[in-house]
């Protein structure tokens, strides 16, 4: 199969209904990663939901542990991307090839689904999309389910293996954030509690200068994107005109796993926008631990 006949009829946007992942999903151009897991409560562990794929999955999904893999194990700050030579390897084990497209899905208002969107944009793989919906509408839609065993696919089934190059404005580090230029929006997509101070981190309160999205009022529990109207209330009440987003956008949030969702939305509401956009990897968890100046409070809402 080649590029170009697997490629044909891919959205432009960020996203793929299920209808349209259940007609492709013997396609071996597409690969389906299941990304599902847990950020809890600042201070707790994260958990992988390993078990839960093993008991049901999308037929033929590889499985992605965001703790673990496309992560730089080695780093101090939390789950942060990997380098090239460990993607790769890893894009590799999952069966992505440089044609590849692959399709990420999570049950947690697509955080997981969008950190791997974002990552492997940022090592210069742009066929990836977001299952809308994400495991819980396509359980609702009714489209099948398996519990058989997935091995690695390893390889590509299109050809040429994929080689991560990263992309080096889509990644944005502390001294970047730290010494940005007026021009830049930061997007905190944390909950409004955190954002403020009040949501139990060892250091409450944000980056200063950043405005508030919180992925949880972009994505909803059914897992699919809220509807226009409510993500244009969402960037408003951040001072983001949706129409005239800025040119410059920089997403953070706890451990840089959900910053990805204001990107995924923003690119809906203005095509190019969310894929411009780049992500503060360290985000609060790094943040927060050097001593760096922090707000805390809500904007005053005109």
């Amino acid at each position: 199969m080649t590029a170009q006949s697997h490629l044909r009829g891919l959205p432009a946007g960020p996203f793929v209904s299920p209808d349209w992942l259940a007609a492709r999903l013997d396609d071996p151009g597409v690969v389906v990663i299941d990304t599902r897991g847990r950020v809890p409560a600042p201070g707790a562990a994260p958990a992988s939901m390993r078990a839960d794929f093993d008991e049901a999955h999308l037929p033929g999904a590889q499985f992605v542990d965001w703790f673990s893999d496309f992560v730089d194990v080695d780093d101090p700050v939390p789950n942060q991307l990997a380098g090239p030579a460990r993607a790769t390897a890893a894009a590799a084990r999952l069966g992505i090839g440089a044609d590849t497209v692959v399709v990420a899905y999570d049950d947690y208002h697509s955080i997981f689904a969008g950190r791997l969107w974002w990552a492997l944009r940022a090592f210069g793989h742009d066929a990836v999309r977001v299952l809308d919906g994400g495991w819980t509408g396509w359980v609702a839609g009714g489209h099948p389910v398996s519990s058989e065993a997935v091995a690695p696919l390893g390889g590509s089934a299109t050809g040429e293996p994929f080689v991560a190059r990263p992309v080096e404005e889509l990644r944005w580090m502390v001294d970047d954030v730290a010494s940005r230029t007026p021009d830049v929006v930061l997007v905190d997509a944390r909950s409004r509690e955190r954002y403020a101070g009040t949501g139990g981190d060892a250091v409450g309160g944000h980056i200063p200068g950043a405005v508030n999205a919180p992925y949880v009022e972009l994505v909803g529990e059914d897992g699919f994107l809220r509807p226009r109207a409510e993500l244009e209330r969402v960037f408003r009440r951040a001072g983001i005109d949706p129409a005239q987003p800025p040119a410059r956008i920089v997403a953070s949030c706890g451990s840089g796993i959900s910053a990805s969702v204001p990107l995924l939305a923003l690119e809906v509401l203005a095509p190019g926008a969310g894929t411009r956009g780049a992500v503060y990897d360290g985000s609060w968890a790094e943040w927060s631990r050097t001593g760096r100046p922090v707000e805390t409070g809500q904007p005053s809402l005109s």
